[in-house]
């Protein structure tokens, strides 16, 4: 076997799936699905994974090539998910662009699959685990948002319009607390 470790699957899948947190962006997807009418599942999954193993391994050098630190991407990765955070809370749209057909790519695949928290975690577990066992766990993890993308519909109609906008709102305030987390463990790097 070329270094396929079951527990290092495991502990990655594990740590990933709480980066991406997927359950908790469904308010989110739902609501931009309501927006553009529909979403690409395929076209998000594997461009966020695309995006994912791109980034392990030539992520850290691409930000040196461009003059960009890691803190630096985590820190304006922060600003996307602070002002998704304040469209779900308050009600209100921020982000327009009227030439989009789709939402598939931007802002599902990227920041809110393949964001800056789930970037500077990948640089993080590289430096712990073998490449291999990073791949295999994005990939679960891509299977994992195929499926709540592809039943984005479905678990509207279950939660309805009430539940939604309980949701939509919870889910607002603690997308605002990890945008907040994110800046605030990253925004004192860039002045050291």
């Amino acid at each position: 076997m070329i270094g396929f470790d079951i527990r290092e699957i495991v502990t990655v899948s594990m740590v990933l799936f709480a980066v991406i947190d997927i359950i908790g962006t469904i308010p989110i997807i739902i609501d931009l699905r309501a927006k553009f009418g529909h979403i690409e599942s395929e076209k998000a999954s594997l461009a966020s994974g695309a995006i994912m193993i791109v980034f392990l391994f030539i992520g850290e050098e691409f930000l040196n090539l461009i003059g960009i630190d890691v803190h630096s991407f985590a820190v304006a990765g922060s600003f996307v998910l602070f002002f998704l955070a304040l469209e779900m809370i308050l009600g209100i749209r921020l982000y327009r662009d009227e030439a989009a057909s789709s939402a598939s790519i931007v802002p599902i695949a990227f920041p809110l699959v393949a964001g800056a928290g789930t970037m500077t975690t990948l640089l993080s577990l590289k430096a712990e685990f073998q490449t291999v066992n990073i791949i295999v766990a994005i990939i679960l993890n891509i299977i994992l948002v195929y499926i709540v993308l592809k039943s984005s519909a479905k678990i509207e109609r279950m939660l309805g319009e009430n539940g939604l906008g309980v949701i939509r709102k919870t889910f607002g305030v603690v997308l605002l607390a990890i945008a907040v987390k994110l800046f605030a463990a990253n925004v004192k790097d860039l002045f050291v």
